[in-house]
């Protein structure tokens, strides 16, 4: 573990949160053993958290803020660590993301990160070459954390069009994927939440280009996030983009099956997973 004088709040905003909470829990006058008797986590946890050997959740910000009595300058720090998980390319559209009114999505190749559940997540970031297993988990965490926009009092209507072969596609388990895919039949649902699959007779092509999900808020310009191989994603404001992208999906959705008989897919592929 690094001594306290070796954390610099300059270098990262997981320093800056460590540096942050240890101040805040100092003026308060509280060990680390103290503090984990205000809030559910370990001493273990809140050692590694300040010296910046792992970022923080959300909830975990707000119990420290909340026993800390820090007035939000823990929770307002949190979108910040948030976002060093995620690739560079990828965190504005994070902000977009987090924001958004409305949110539609097609996705050719496995389960989008918002309907992950966190055994597919891991399996799925444990595959990229040079990836540690503490990248992994942070990146897993990260994932998880963006998923709270789906909690929000009023959240985003979704519309996500999957390819059908995702529901047979091996990912990690056979128990794990029984578990993804019953997850997502709990979350169509909910009435903000309409999930349709395209089934491999339909013989659609305008999607095999790449997954792509477009953003909308009132008062702001539509917003695409276009998948690249999962090297370099790009997010996109140019409105002859984002057309031709809203064009290409109301043609791979016309091709979809009705949510009712997209549930009904899935309940018969779960079966798959679980012989």
């Amino acid at each position: 573990m690094p001594k306290e004088s070796d954390l610099y709040p300059s270098e990262s905003p997981t320093a800056l949160f460590g540096f942050e909470l240890r101040r805040h829990r100092k003026v308060k006058g509280w060990s680390q053993i103290q503090l984990s008797k205000k809030i559910p986590y370990s001493v273990g946890t809140i050692s590694m958290i300040e010296t910046a050997s792992r970022p923080p959740s959300e909830e975990f910000a707000r119990y420290c803020d909340e026993a800390l009595e820090a007035d939000g300058a823990l929770i307002r720090l949190w979108p910040m660590v948030s976002h060093t998980a995620a690739p560079i390319w990828f965190r504005p559209w994070l902000d977009v993301e987090a924001t958004a009114e409305a949110l539609r999505s097609w996705e050719p190749l496995m389960v989008p990160g918002l309907f992950q559940i966190e055994d597919y997540a891991r399996a799925i970031l444990s595959g990229e070459p040079g990836t540690g297993p503490e990248q992994v988990e942070e990146q897993v965490t990260a994932r998880m954390e963006r998923q709270n926009i789906l909690r929000r009092a009023i959240p985003p209507m979704l519309w996500v069009v999957l390819d059908e072969g995702i529901l047979h596609r091996p990912i990690g388990s056979p128990a794990m994927m029984s578990a993804q895919l019953n997850h997502l039949i709990e979350l169509a649902q909910a009435p903000r939440i309409t999930i349709q699959i395209l089934p491999l007779s339909a013989h659609s092509t305008p999607g095999l280009l790449g997954g792509f999900v477009i953003a909308q808020t009132q008062g702001v310009a539509d917003t695409a996030y276009i998948e690249s191989a999962g090297i370099l994603g790009r997010v996109t404001e140019r409105p002859e983009d984002v057309r031709a992208l809203t064009f290409r999906y109301e043609g791979i959705r016309a091709e979809a099956l009705p949510q009712r008989e997209s549930l009904k897919l899935i309940k018969e592929a779960t079966q798959q997973w679980t012989s």
